[in-house]
């Protein structure tokens, strides 16, 4: 039996119209899609009603993968694809496999000899990447930041290090509601000639994108709290 493949669908990064970051070639691809692996079901239903999918979902199976699902589960979320069945990982945001846990079921599609299919999408990081001004050539995604100050001031000195030293340019995240302390965090104690790029809403209404060294950063007021925010450090 031919196995199906497996999509990468990609997902909005902001509250907008879709087809101002998603291809149409992406919305062909996931309409006759029936088997899908996602985070969230009910957020999965709303995306694929947005590209115009009105299967009843009653004709759908959907595999959540999430901080939830027993490691040992994945592998039987490709059932579909060894049945001769395409089906697509949808990210809760941007790309699928970046920040995001679906890279665990593509090594597994690799090992199984499952063609895997990456479809053209919108990514924070690299949104983020281009409207800096900082190295794109050159650059590494750090993730969460430590939560205890000691362990995070340690990880902000090895990144100002790689800056720097090697002109490397230091991507990272935080949860929401944790963006304004990481702001005032850098503030205190990253560098003053250090540049720092933040960069909110991305993609969105109320997208925002500003780059000034710490020194002219500590002279501004900001709000970050509940907005999904890339920062960036370079030097």
């Amino acid at each position: 039996m031919t196995k199906g493949k497996l999509y990468l669908l990609p997902n909005t990064i902001s509250e907008g119209e879709w087809s101002m970051v998603i291809p149409t070639g992406v919305q062909a691809s996931t309409l006759p899609l029936r088997n899908f692996i996602v985070e969230n079901v009910r957020t999965a239903r709303r995306y694929l009603r947005k590209l115009g999918f009105d299967t009843s979902f009653d004709e759908v199976m959907f595999f959540e993968l999430n901080q939830h699902t027993n490691i040992e589960e994945i592998p039987s979320f490709l059932k579909p694809i060894l049945e001769g069945h395409d089906m697509s990982i949808i990210s809760e945001s941007g790309l699928p496999c970046i920040a995001d846990p679906g890279n665990l079921v593509v090594d597994i599609a690799h090992q199984q000899g499952i063609e895997v299919i990456p479809l053209v999408g919108p990514s924070s990081l690299f949104l983020a990447l281009m409207a800096s001004g900082f190295n794109g050539q050159n650059f590494a995604f750090n993730g969460y930041l430590p939560i205890e100050i000691s362990d995070k001031l340690k990880v902000l000195k090895e990144m100002e290090k790689k800056i720097y030293h090697q002109q490397q340019t230091q991507l990272f995240i935080e949860t929401p509601y944790r963006n304004q302390k990481l702001f005032e965090f850098l503030c205190t104690h990253a560098q003053s000639d250090t540049k720092l790029c933040i960069a909110k809403d991305i993609s969105g209404v109320n997208q925002w994108i500003k780059t000034k060294t710490i020194r002219d950063w500590k002279k501004q007021k900001i709000d970050l709290q509940k907005q999904n925010t890339i920062f960036l450090l370079y030097q």
